[in-house]
Formats: C-alpha cells, structure tokens, sequence
C-alpha cells in the first residue's frame, strides 16, 4: 500500500532526509507511542469495516434475493459503489473539517459514524437499504486513516515518520484477514448473541455488529489522543484552512496532487477490482474449476482472496517502510512496488497461457494451457491465483 507520508510529503514539497542520522529511540514518548497504538488499531478496524461487504457480500444478498438469483453479482457491484462514493464524498468533507476544526474531532466523528452504520446494516434487509447504510459507512470509513496517518505525520521527527506510518499500515491491513476469519466464526459468536438475546443472528449479521462493536470500542480508546502542535500552530495563524482552492491555485501544487492520486490507481485496481470481483468476475472469466468446493466455501471465494490479498499487503507494507528508510528514498520503492504490481496483475490476469503443468500421462487428466479461449478446459487452480493476487498486493 502507497505510502501516506510520501503523499503529505510530496504535496509539501518536504524533501526525504538524505543523510542517515544515528538510530535512536522509535518513540520520543509515551503519548507518541499511544498515538502509533492506537492509530494501528484504527487503521485496523477501518480496514476491517472497508473490506467486510466484499467479504460477506455473496452471503448477505443471497439471504435478501435469494440463492442464485440472475441479480447478485450487478447488485454487488452497486452496492459496492455505493460505499466507494461514500468515501469520494466523506475524503472531501473530513479533509475540509479536520484542517478547519483538527483531526481528533474527524476521528471521533468518522469512528462514529461508520461503527453504527455497520450496526445498521446488519438489520438491513432490502436494497436500498443496504445501499444507502454502505454509503453512509463510506463516508465515515474515508476519515479514520487519513485523519491518523496525519497527526502521526505532524507529530513525529521527520527521519522517524515513515517507521510510525509502518507499524500503523503493517498491522492494520491484518484487519482484513480479521474480517474473513469473523465470519468463518459466526456461528461460535453468534451463539453467544443468542445466549443472552434468544435471537439467531446470520454470519453476516455477526460480522457486521463485531465490526461496529470494535469501532465503538476503537472510540472509547481515542478519548486520550492529543491534537498534534502543528495544526495547534496553523489554527493560530491566518492561514486559510480547509479551502480547496488552495489544491488547483497552484500548477506545480496540482501535478504533485494528481501525481500522488495516480500512485494509487493501480494498488486500488488490485483490491477494488481483481480481488474484490473475484468469485462474481474472475472465477468464471478465467475458468477455475470451483466443483471441489463445498457450498460454504463457495460462498467465500472472496473472503479467502481478500485474506491471502491483505496479508500481502500487510508484509510488503512492512518491507516497503524498512525498504523506505534504508535507502532514504521513497521514490526507488515506488518505482519497484509499481513496476512488480504490473508484472504480477499481468500474470494474474494472462498467467494461464503460459502454465505448463506436468504431464500426467493420461489426456483426460491433463493440464492443457490454451491461449484461444477463456472458459477452455485449462484452468488454473484457486490457490495459485489467489497467492498470485497476494503477490500482486505485495
């Protein structure tokens, strides 16, 4: 995942520090060491939430439609739309709200927000119902990371910022690997709703409340961050804050903008698209052969590739940070990690053409990997595409 201090830097024109200074301590103090904590833990939870509707999608409209129904994989499709305008729109409003009011009320606000919207939505039995809970968890799952990778940013050293930001992305993309696992528990916890309530809650359901209850409890836990004396300093001045023009008023300050959005372009196609799609897309596209599956690992086709993606991503955010500060150059990682993620989205996507698997001797059981037609016999098997995907993530 790209950088979030290589983003504020670059739109600060804050050079990377060239000279490598003695080692010392990662936090300053306590407080920095709780900020970090705490800021990992919400970028956990938010990814948790981010991912949770690609993870349960197949489950949830199937109880809704019904199982089969011609509509499931458009209506995903929507409904994850939804929630990505949700998160365009909330980006723009928590930015303007957190550099004109600071980042601790974005975090309490958006925290807020996107945790009852996911209590919602585990009650949420129609379309367009589900729609619109999903966009206004997209609003609210837009400020978490932003707002904390920011007072990470603005309050620690700036030759120890890019280690903050490491342990705060590093963990936090195992929020998805949480999220797959949550509803591969759901009976165990729902079982301990249905204790105490006597009601019986779906896996998704489950899942959707564990997602809320932790952003409650992720809530609670930010009650002792600090605003960071940067934005103390800018409140103080007569600088303009949160003013938009202040992106697009400036032609060198726009590229470096446009610049930084495109960076991104092609991890989100990995995620939102190559992973996210693949049982409603990329399974039936590619010709994986899914007859070995059982009827509930058929349902989570993408709950696994979302797992084995995030934690991916989780160990090439850990290598992209080290890699960061050891050569004192963000742009050579960017250059590596981008020229790898179109490497890999190729053979992900083309792979099966040049797959040469042993030959059983027997032409019935043979691999054959034919370039002519998609859904031909040659199919490539679930595991290896989804490692491949990880890789992609990497």
């Amino acid at each position: 995942m790209i950088r979030a201090t290589y983003v504020l830097q670059r739109l600060s024109g804050t050079p990377f520090p060239v000279r490598s200074q003695p080692m010392a301590p990662l936090f300053t103090d306590k407080r920095t060491a709780l900020l970090i904590t705490v800021a990992a833990l919400g970028y956990f939870v938010d990814i948790y939430d981010l991912v949770l509707f690609n993870v349960v999608k197949r489950e949830s409209l199937e109880f809704i439609l019904g199982v089969g129904h011609p509509a499931i994989k458009d209506t995903g499709v929507a409904l994850f739309n939804w929630q990505m305008a949700g998160m365009l729109v909330g980006g723009i409003l928590w930015g303007v709200w957190g550099d004109k009011k600071g980042r601790i009320t974005v975090l309490f606000g958006s925290i807020l927000l996107y945790s009852l919207a996911n209590i919602a939505n585990a009650f949420t039995f129609d379309i367009p119902s589900y729609a619109a809970v999903r966009f206004i968890a997209g609003i609210g799952l837009a400020g978490e990371l932003g707002a904390g990778i920011t007072l990470i940013t603005e309050t620690m050293p700036a030759g120890k910022r890019g280690y903050g930001t490491m342990v705060v992305v590093t963990f936090g993309a195992l929020g998805a690997v949480f999220a797959d696992e949550v509803v591969r528990q759901g009976q165990v916890l729902g079982g301990i709703y249905t204790y105490f309530t006597g009601a019986t809650l779906m896996d998704w359901q489950v899942a959707y409340l564990v997602g809320g209850l932790l952003g409650l409890v992720l809530l609670v836990m930010r009650v002792g961050a600090f605003e960071s004396g940067l934005f103390h300093r800018v409140k103080e001045s007569t600088a303009r804050k949160g003013d938009l023009r202040l992106l697009v008023n400036n032609t060198d300050r726009l590229l470096r903008y446009l610049s930084c959005i495109l960076i991104g372009v092609p991890v989100w196609y990995v995620i939102g698209v190559l992973v996210s799609l693949s049982q409603d897309v990329f399974v039936p596209q590619l010709g994986i052969d899914t007859s070995a599956l059982a009827a509930d690992e058929l349902k989570r086709i993408n709950g696994t590739a979302i797992r084995y993606a995030y934690i991916g991503l989780s160990i090439g955010d850990l290598l992209s940070g080290l890699l960061s500060q050891v050569l004192r150059s963000r742009k050579r990682v960017l250059y590596g990690y981008l020229t790898a993620n179109l490497v890999l989205t190729l053979v992900f996507l083309f792979g099966r053409r040049w797959a040469r698997p042993p030959d059983t001797g027997s032409s019935s059981s043979r691999w054959r990997a034919s370039s002519s037609a998609p859904t031909s016999a040659a199919r490539w098997p679930p595991p290896y595409r989804t490692w491949c995907a990880a890789w992609c993530c990497l």
